[in-house]
């Protein structure tokens, strides 16, 4: 069997399927901590800059994992990857469901950010293996849609549960889950079919990540992914509920509804980016630069909104946050059309540093941002209150410009390198529009 014969058949979209499920799965790991902050904050006696230690841990490990995960995929393949993350949520929720410490909990993340931090990588890998090259930017977007989805089980029924069994039962409940993706990434997923073609020749680690950071369009997903999606991890996976529920004074059923909302964005945006990229290659940039403009200027309107913002101005606010979501999935077409595919997980894997490690940075500044200030205002003073939360999120903005700065820069050396190839010049840019590796 040559490559091109098992391409977009029905096992590929089985393939698919089964990581895409896996995938979900690790998203409702991720953000389930996101949901029990309160919770956490009670059991484990923990301040502003405690709770979000539990992130920075989940994000660290995550963000620090990828280039090593990229690296393996494209030794070991995304079958074992898939299956070992999976694993390690196993162990991870079953810590945190055990946990009553903050030592103990932090293990816990760390094992949880362990096993997420290999599932999107691999997912994402398998799409050249069984798709042709003009259903990936469709079935990227579409990847990312679905796994949002894993939000929902942390927000209703996971949340349902907290609120009704307690801690424990709770997050037994996500490591039986984990069990689910272990099982469908053990029976169902594969490297891909085994064909005539020579096995590539083994290549080392050092020339892979060299390889794939040398090449300007890698660096440009990784700024692409860095500034678009920082602001929904950050608004997800810690800050949000209590922002929501502390701050502007919600209840925490209609804040639950409106991070839902992140859900709904994904399943409509997603596809619509997709098909936009695909057909426009040449203005992915453009739609990045859009969407970042897009929250940066809500978010400014709710933090200098007199008093606490109307629930029509949140929703606006959530619904351009996680425009970020979907946006930050170009990054990835970027790895798809400037690498060879020898490199792609490896590339794949420096990309989606981008997003988590600007992430984790926001997140545990602004938990010192709000602890500073509850110091400053001295005994008795409250902790989650507007102000404080309008000064400790307005660090959103320093992380925003460092990205759209690294975005133009490294934009600018993708397409010098392009007109060396004689791939881009701007006037045939405009007329064709048909280059697949373009901006």
């Amino acid at each position: 069997m040559t490559k091109a014969e098992h391409l977009d058949s029905a096992r590929s979209w089985v393939v698919w399927a089964a990581s895409l499920g896996a995938y979900l799965i690790a998203v409702t790991q991720r953000t389930s901590f996101g949901v029990a902050g309160l919770e956490a904050t009670d059991r484990f006696d923990a301040s502003a800059s405690i709770l979000a230690t539990f992130s920075v841990v989940q994000l660290v490990v995550y963000a620090g994992l990828q280039i090593p995960v990229g690296i393996l995929v494209d030794r070991w393949g995304p079958r074992a990857m898939i299956t070992g993350g999976a694993a390690l949520m196993i162990v991870g929720q079953f810590l945190l469901a055990m946990a009553d410490s903050v030592a103990s909990g932090l293990v816990g993340r760390f094992f949880v950010g362990a096993g997420d931090a290999m599932t999107f990588v691999s997912v994402i890998r398998l799409l050249p293996i069984w798709f042709s090259g003009y259903r990936i930017p469709m079935l990227t977007q579409v990847t990312g849609m679905i796994g949002q989805l894993g939000q929902l089980l942390s927000l209703i029924p996971f949340v349902a549960l907290l609120h009704l069994w307690s801690w424990t039962p709770a997050f037994l409940s996500l490591a039986a889950l984990s069990v689910v993706g272990f099982a469908l990434a053990l029976v169902l997923v594969s490297n891909g079919p085994r064909t005539d073609e020579a096995p590539p020749a083994p290549v080392k680690a050092r020339t892979l990540l060299a390889g794939a950071w040398r090449e300007p369009g890698t660096r440009l997903g990784f700024w692409t992914h860095f500034t678009t999606q920082f602001t929904t991890n950050v608004f997800l996976l810690t800050w949000g509920y209590p922002f929501l529920v502390s701050g502007q004074g919600v209840s925490p059923a209609v804040a639950s509804g409106l991070l839902s909302i992140f859900v709904v964005v994904a399943l409509l945006a997603g596809p619509l980016l997709g098909a936009a990229v695909a057909r426009h290659p040449h203005r992915r940039s453009a739609i990045a630069f859009n969407v970042i403009g897009m929250i940066a200027l809500t978010w400014l309107v709710v933090i200098l909104w007199p008093g606490r913002a109307p629930i029509w101005m949140l929703v606006i606010l959530i619904v351009c946050v996680a425009l970020g979501g979907p946006a930050s999935m170009i990054g990835f077409d970027f790895v798809r059309t400037f690498n060879p595919a020898h490199v792609i997980g490896t590339a794949t894997g420096i990309v989606n540093v981008g997003g988590f490690l600007a992430a984790l940075v926001t997140v545990y500044v602004v938990g010192w941002l709000l602890d500073i200030q509850q110091r400053a205002a001295g005994a008795g003073a409250e902790l989650y209150s507007l102000d404080a939360f309008r000064w400790a999120l307005s660090f959103q903005f320093v992380v925003m410009l460092g990205g759209i700065i690294g975005m133009v820069v490294t934009r600018n050396k993708a397409r010098r390198a392009m007109a060396l190839r004689g791939e881009y010049t701007p006037r045939s840019q405009r007329r064709q529009g048909n280059i697949s590796g373009n901006q």
